[in-house]
């Protein structure tokens, strides 16, 4: 799938841009797909559930509040991402692994990268709204990500 956010923002003005605050960690730099969604803070618990879920080119969007406290993925998870088809995932929190991150054929971005494991209680709420990147995101939308930043639109632009 070729994706250009700046040709589809021409194409389709009615969208949601993000706010440039996410960086690519996965070598897959252009993906997106319908979107599934994840509230956390400071635990994957959730997150590593929805990714063992088939993903059928969809996103994982997860708000995991912004904290940069500890990682909410890292490479076995990417792993776990590709394994089940998930086109990429979208975190507003950390990563970890970024090295490995960059040799995974996934999308991944985040706000940056932290050593520390979050915590394992399974706490949040998975396929709500979410709001990252000054973005309201609900599950069904569909997301575009490229070099040039993220797209957010309530139906299919590719289709």
């Amino acid at each position: 799938m070729a994706i250009s956010t700046a040709d589809l923002y021409d194409e389709n003005r009615d969208v949601q841009v993000a706010e440039p605050v996410l960086k690519h960690f996965g070598r897959k730099t252009a993906f997106g797909g319908e979107v599934a969604t994840v509230h956390l803070y400071e635990d994957n618990v959730l997150m590593r559930d929805k990714l063992a879920t088939s993903g059928n080119g969809r996103v994982l969007v997860v708000d995991g509040g912004g904290s940069t406290w500890c990682a909410l993925l890292g490479d076995r998870m990417a792993q776990r991402a590709i394994d089940h088809g998930w086109s990429g995932v979208i975190i507003n929190g950390c990563v970890r692994d970024s090295k490995e991150l960059a040799k995974l054929d996934v999308g991944v971005m985040a706000l940056a990268t932290s050593p520390r494991k979050s915590r394992k209680n399974g706490v949040g709420a998975v396929d709500v709204p979410v709001t990252m990147a000054g973005c309201l995101i609900e599950p069904g939308d569909f997301l575009y990500a490229d070099e040039d930043g993220i797209i957010v639109s309530d139906h299919d632009l590719l289709s």
